[in-house]
């Protein structure tokens, strides 16, 4: 059977020679198929390399805009938190004042402008007398206090009773696996368990405290204090007194926590030590393993 087939003259430029080349019309028919599928396998190779370029380069932008709201989420949820804190604060000490103190609104003149005039001061009005109170009474009372305290004001005893774990010193933090100090104990407890004044003093700080949640700071005079951290609720307020074994809160996991715990410092001059100088050993006070202690 005879082929197609075409023919490719070449001839030589300074001998005049020619050479005659066959070659089937198939044979080219397949090349050039062939160079049109490898055209269209990388046009279409190349398309779907920009097309997954576009959507990563999306990715990453959505991912970096959600974090972005998931961060400012977070931001403003702590603000709210501690306004909330601020505000619960205020309202128990201006109540304090307002009975400790005998704080009331009382209003000179006629029947008829004692009935115009308002019987409840204004927020204000109210938060001004606690202030000038604060400064003058509470903080002349501190030295008072201090000064009839001297039985029990060395933080001598377990704030609470339960299983320790992390203790005083370097650790591997649990939220990002670094080294990190670990500037007191932790007691791990049941949830609401309430937490008791390790020693006399004053209460210096009661309320929402950066990583600690929510927390309670005590200042037992002479550079010593204790810090109480992690709480879930707070039974006392800044400027009280209080005595050791009296309950102060309720054990949490708020702030930067993985579960029920009490985080407790003794400070010496603002600066953490190390606890176990001043803690009496208890049975109740067992070490902790790794399943019973997951933070």
């Amino acid at each position: 059977m005879k082929q197609d087939y075409f023919i490719v003259v070449l001839a030589h430029s300074l001998h005049g020679r020619l050479q005659r080349i066959h070659i089937p019309q198939k044979f080219l028919y397949c090349v050039m198929g062939a160079v049109v599928a490898l055209v269209l396998v990388v046009c279409g190779a190349a398309g779907s390399y920009v097309r997954m370029v576009a959507k990563v380069s999306n990715y990453n932008t959505l991912q970096k805009e959600a974090q972005a709201l998931r961060t400012r989420y977070d931001n403003l949820q702590k603000k709210v938190r501690q306004t909330d804190e601020q505000m619960a604060s205020l309202q128990l000490l201006a109540d304090e004042v307002t009975t400790a103190y005998g704080v009331r609104k009382q209003l000179a003149g006629s029947p008829d402008l004692i009935a115009e005039a308002p019987l409840v001061p204004t927020l204000g009005e109210s938060l001004a007398e606690y202030n000038y109170l604060r400064t003058t009474n509470i903080v002349s009372r501190r030295s008072n206090i201090f000064a009839r305290l001297n039985v029990n004001v060395l933080p001598s005893s377990w704030p609470v009773m339960g299983r320790l774990g992390d203790g005083f010193g370097h650790r591997s933090d649990p939220f990002s696996g670094e080294g990190a100090m670990h500037t007191g104990v932790d007691i791990a407890t049941a949830y609401g368990t309430p937490v008791k004044a390790t020693g006399d003093g004053i209460i210096r700080h009661a309320s929402w405290f950066a990583g600690y949640g929510r927390c309670v700071i005590v200042d037992h005079g002479n550079g010593y204090q204790t810090l109480y951290g992690h709480l879930s609720k707070i039974d006392v307020m800044e400027g009280q007194e209080i005595r050791q074994g009296e309950s102060l809160g309720r054990v949490g996991s708020s702030g930067r926590s993985t579960g029920a715990h009490l985080h407790y410092e003794v400070r010496m001059h603002s600066t953490p030590v190390n606890p176990y100088r001043f803690l009496q050993r208890s049975a109740a006070i067992k070490p902790a393993t790794q399943s019973e202690f997951p933070f």
